[in-house]
């Protein structure tokens, strides 16, 4: 089966890398990529030629994501499995359903890894998975492999997804950016919390700024949360002054 990919940033590098050793991977990135394309094992590709793959997985940022599907919609494949890969699910899910043609068959995903925490393995890692229009044969093929891979799946329902993802990451992501507003760095006094603290900081700068504002704006439970956090945060700073 030939895989297609449309984006190639730091997580689609990573995620062809992992593929093109099993299957053959068409890539499509707006800007020329060729040379870090090939390099990697994969073959750049125009959006025609990944469309008519028989996955086709769609590594673009949310932000981007409903205009992608437009202009993809009728170059699909009859039977394709279109895929994503972004951090929150019920918007993506419900364009997906709006936009792509009943023929097409959807996977909802998010992979709990990234360039970083994946470069050397993906033993281990988690993978949620939402199986929204997809045959239970089609389905068991592609769970069967991310679990060769070493891969856990989770499998849930978009709302599931996006009401704890809230939480783990785009909560930790605002405190991480939070530290980085407040100039938290190395100290040669510190203790094992305040290194923990700065693990969070580490993680969340190697990401883009539109990967932090999209799962934020495109979650439809991270403002509460965010709202309930810095509450928390006054009621504790009040107990301080009683």
């Amino acid at each position: 089966m030939k895989i297609g990919m449309i984006g190639f940033g730091r997580f689609g590098k990573l995620m062809a890398g992992y593929l093109a050793r099993d299957f053959e991977v068409l890539i499509y990135n707006r800007s020329d990529k060729t040379a870090r394309i090939r390099e990697i094992g994969a073959t750049p590709a125009s959006l025609a030629e990944v469309c008519g793959c028989g996955l086709v997985i769609l590594s673009v940022p949310i932000s981007r994501m409903k205009s992608f599907l437009t202009e993809i919609a009728p170059l699909l494949a009859e039977d394709a499995i279109v895929a994503d890969v972004c951090s929150v699910k019920e918007y993506p899910v419900q364009w997906m359903r709006e936009i792509l043609p009943e023929s097409v068959s959807i996977l909802a995903t998010h992979p709990m890894f990234g360039p970083d925490s994946a470069a050397e393995s993906l033993h281990d890692r988690k993978i949620v998975l939402c199986p929204e229009r997809i045959e239970s044969a089609r389905y068991e093929k592609i769970k069967s492999y991310l679990v060769s891979k070493g891969l856990i799946p989770i499998e849930t329902t978009p709302g599931d997804h996006d009401r704890q993802i809230a939480v783990s990451l785009s909560l930790t992501h605002f405190i991480g950016r939070a530290l980085d507003e407040f100039g938290a760095k190395e100290l040669i006094i510190d203790t094992e919390g305040y290194k923990r603290l700065l693990r969070i900081l580490d993680v969340v700068t190697h990401d883009t700024w539109q990967l932090f504002t999209d799962m934020n704006r495109y979650n439809p439970y991270a403002a509460e949360n965010r709202a309930a956090f810095m509450d928390a945060m006054k009621t504790i700073e009040e107990k301080l002054d009683q």
